[in-house]
């Protein structure tokens, strides 16, 4: 029976018990990832992180929401009152959603019924994920218009054009999944990668999906939305209370998500590592949410990782990544994905297969040579004579004028 047949069976009731299950269950992977994240961070930079509240300051990220709940909640003068309120609902709200399609474990039994700890099983579940993902945008643009200020304002269209630059190169690196697995199910690409994982076979989709998650969730070293040092907040400088706390648990909700999705398309889903199989009937198939979290929790690492060593880019450089590199290789990897998809369906013979790899692989090394010798010409190096050129200074009141290239008295 397959899971879409098994969900297809779910009486109303329990499909309601598995939705309030996940949405406890984000909660609480916020709560424990504000506190991970304190904790690895703190220990890159030697420090010792949140140790005081609850053991090994595990209370600490529930203490703060109580303390973010309870303090006064502010509107500005010039704001969008309407439009003010529901941005951080929209923001929140479309993050969650994304779990709908998310195959979490394989056949379980839960009260009495044979099911999956899945809500659903659309035939183009990851298309629903990425227009969902686009939604969740108007939240944060919304919340930068309706602010009355400038630095919102600046946040908000700095993550609109951020989010549209890398959901193409995203959306771009699954098409080499579509290819291969045959189906836009999640269920079915878990399915696909019985034997071989899709991070494996398709590394370079891989590699593209992880960069453009990344700044997809606007996080460092590309949270440009809410660069501080430029910004002060971002989109989120006028929001306290509560609604401050929506855009936060958008935020690590939506980190969840990506690395969920990630998961399931490229790590085999809920599936074990390769030789453990056996796992995945231990405690009645239960055993395989373990096998999902600890990839989506290898995911988070990476993300607190990139935090806590790489600085932010400058945003022309953020956005030139991502227009003229990731999508020119998405689309260059897209064409050879399905001409060996094509020749494999064909009966090509491995030797056929492994010669084209073999020649695409070595036209991306000729091209790359060569730009590297175009700039190493165009790279034009001081001189050692080199005079610094003057330029007129305009007269200081009280002082006696300077010949140009003087200097003052």
């Amino acid at each position: 029976m397959t899971t879409a047949q098994l969900l297809g069976q779910d009486p109303g009731w329990l499909i309601a018990v598995k939705g309030v299950l996940v949405f406890v269950l984000c909660v609480l992977l916020t709560l424990m990832s504000v506190w991970g994240e304190r904790r690895i961070v703190a220990r890159m930079q030697m420090r010792l992180g949140p140790n005081r509240v609850g053991p090994f300051g595990l209370v600490q990220a529930l203490a703060d929401g109580v303390k973010l709940a309870l303090k006064e909640d502010l509107i500005p003068a010039a704001a969008d009152k309407i439009v003010f309120i529901i941005a951080p609902i929209i923001s929140a709200t479309a993050c969650f959603m994304s779990f709908a399609v998310i195959p979490m474990s394989g056949p379980v039994t839960l009260f009495g019924h044979k099911t999956a700890m899945q809500l659903t099983d659309l035939p183009v579940g990851v298309l629903y994920i990425l227009a969902i993902a686009s939604i969740g945008v108007y939240g944060i643009v919304l919340a930068g218009w309706s602010s009355g200020s400038t630095y919102p304002l600046l946040g908000g269209l700095r993550s609109s054009a951020q989010v549209i630059s890398y959901e193409v190169a995203m959306g771009l690196s699954l098409v080499a999944v579509f290819i291969y697995s045959g189906s836009m199910s999640t269920s079915e690409i878990v399915a696909a990668q019985q034997k071989w994982w899709f991070a494996v076979v398709l590394f370079p989709s891989f590699v593209i999906y992880a960069i453009s998650m990344v700044g997809e969730t606007n996080r460092a070293p590309f949270d440009l939305a809410e660069a501080e040092g430029e910004l002060v907040g971002g989109f989120h400088t006028e929001y306290s209370s509560l609604k401050f706390a929506l855009f936060f648990l958008a935020e690590y909700v939506n980190i969840v998500a990506v690395s969920a999705l990630a998961t399931t398309l490229f790590l085999g889903g809920y599936h074990a590592l390769p030789g453990l199989g056996f796992t995945e009937q231990w405690l009645g198939g239960w055993f395989t949410l373990v096998w999902f979290f600890a990839k989506v929790i290898f995911f988070f690492f990476i993300f607190v990782w990139l935090r806590g060593t790489l600085p932010r880019m400058r945003y022309d450089q953020f956005m030139k990544f991502g227009w003229k590199v990731l999508i020119p290789v998405s689309l260059f990897w897209i064409m050879v994905v399905a001409t060996l998809r094509v020749m494999s369906l064909q009966g090509a013979s491995r030797v056929t297969v492994l010669g084209f790899a073999s020649v695409v692989v070595l036209i991306v090394l000729g091209i790359n040579i060569a730009f590297d010798a175009v700039k190493k010409r165009a790279r034009v190096l001081p001189e050692d004579n080199f005079d610094a050129p003057t330029f007129a200074v305009p007269q200081i009141p009280g002082t006696q004028p300077a010949q140009l290239g003087e200097p003052r008295v």
